[in-house]
């Protein structure tokens, strides 16, 4: 570390930390640091043992979460900008998360003591950071576990023909999310990761088939349409959102066996999303046309519809579990990190545990069912959330490391290559945020064709 380097607690702690992950597995005294700076510690006898996923299980639960409905809104997005900017954008952001999950997994190796948003937004910003990354986390989780409760009960309707009310369908998808959201550690939903992952990406291929097989006659397909500004982020809000899920990363990675592994998965996460992506809405809007909608099975024929979305169905059950647990995980581990109520079978530990699944998903349904402008919420949360959390955060983690880890300002200075590129997607990230919201708040006065494709491409991506 150069001389130059600020010093202060802060930064003593966590270059003490680098020292520990860096020094070799036989130096008893580092490895015994570096263990009380992991979130979950030495598991040896623990009762529950929280780091036992693969990298390989990982990438399955990122494409669950990521993939699951992002896929749906592309196409209409291409059929608004056309498509050459559509796809240049899709691969430019699948490219632009591979760095920040980079960036992100960087920040998780230099302090495993971060489980969550809200402990990377303490080592950053103090107690006030810590608060709104924790709030911001639940808020983003909470929607996102309303809009796979909307996106169930669509595809069980459309399944049974509307045979049952629609309010019925959402409390039987709602009571099954918070029941599979019920194991303590991820381990135990891992298959259920993989089998989602495999089912959403089933969904998709037999949508392009079903797609194909019904081309709509007369379709208009352009490769470029001029737009305007609202009309122009409207569409790109598919893309740009369709890779929000960095938001759980850290609490993915914490519950791994290697988290050295992580960037694997990433790799895995992002190389499959991008292309999948291009590829699928290329072929559905080639073959729908400019009337395609979103979410795109609904442009599909009712019996390629209905299988589309049985597919589908899976994953939108599996993804709400997901997305519940991790709520209540980070809850959780905020009360009780460090008490033997983490890893041991205790009666308080599984109360308040069962409880705050319960919670998040029930306050996920009475959102999704009583609140009549849900999905224009559900815009407004992604454009504050998604935006920071997928991309500007990490621009800090990058600036906040190298400063203190790696020189100070003279590293910064040394290092400007990362650092432009790391202010640069803090300020991309600000760009999103302030855009989204600002389209966001004026579109409830669009008219209302317009306002449902932007409440769908904000909402059904979560």
């Amino acid at each position: 570390m150069a001389a130059a380097a600020p010093v202060d607690s802060k930064a003593a702690q966590f270059t003490s930390t680098e020292v520990c992950l860096a020094a070799p597995p036989s130096e008893n005294t580092e490895k015994g640091a570096a263990l009380l700076e992991d979130v979950f510690g030495d598991e040896e006898d623990h009762d529950i043992r929280y780091k036992t996923l693969s990298w390989p299980f990982v990438a399955a639960f990122m494409i669950a979460e990521i993939v699951s409905n992002g896929m749906l809104t592309l196409p209409n997005a291409m059929a608004v900008v056309g498509i050459v900017p559509s796809l240049i954008l899709t691969i430019f952001l699948g490219v632009f998360a591979l760095y920040t999950a980079k960036l992100l997994i960087d920040f998780k190796l230099n302090h495993p003591e971060v489980h969550n948003m809200g402990d990377a937004g303490f080592i950053m910003f103090g107690p006030i950071g810590r608060e709104i990354f924790s709030i911001g986390t639940i808020i983003f989780a909470v929607f996102a576990v309303g809009s796979e409760i909307l996106s169930g009960q669509l595809a069980l309707s459309m399944l049974s023909n509307n045979g049952l009310c629609a309010m019925v369908f959402l409390a039987i998808f709602s009571a099954a999310i918070f029941l599979l959201s019920l194991p303590r550690t991820l381990s135990g939903l891992n298959w259920l990761g993989f089998l989602s992952a495999v089912f959403i990406t089933i969904c998709g291929f037999l949508a392009m088939v079903g797609a194909g097989a019904n081309p709509v006659p007369g379709r208009v397909v352009v490769a470029t349409i001029p737009t305007t500004f609202y009309e122009a982020f409207l569409a790109i809000t598919g893309p740009v959102f369709s890779y929000a899920g960095h938001f759980m990363f850290f609490i993915l990675i914490s519950e791994m066996r290697k988290p050295q592994d992580a960037m694997k998965a990433a790799w895995v996460l992002q190389g499959f999303s991008t292309a999948f992506y291009a590829v699928f809405s290329l072929v559905v809007y080639v073959y729908i046309g400019s009337t395609v909608a979103s979410p795109a099975l609904l442009s599909l024929p009712p019996v390629w519809s209905k299988i589309t979305f049985a597919m589908g169905l899976v994953n939108f059950l599996i993804s709400g579990a997901l997305y519940a647990h991790v709520a209540a995980k980070l809850v959780f581990v905020r009360f009780f990190r460090r008490s033997h109520h983490v890893y041991s079978h205790t009666a308080l530990g599984w109360t308040v545990w069962v409880s705050l699944c319960f919670v998040s998903t029930a306050i996920a349904f009475v959102f999704a069912t009583a609140v009549p402008i849900f999905s224009y919420l559900a815009g407004i949360t992604a454009s504050l959330f998604a935006s920071w959390y997928t991309y500007g955060i990490a621009g800090f983690f990058w600036l906040y490391d190298t400063f203190h880890l790696k020189g100070g300002a003279e590293g910064l200075k040394r290092r400007w290559f990362g650092t432009v590129l790391a202010a640069s997607t803090v300020l991309a990230g600000a760009f999103m945020c302030i855009a989204g919201t600002y389209v966001s708040a004026k579109v409830r006065t669009w008219d209302p064709i317009q306002r449902r494709n932007f409440e769908l491409n904000t909402a059904t991506f979560l």
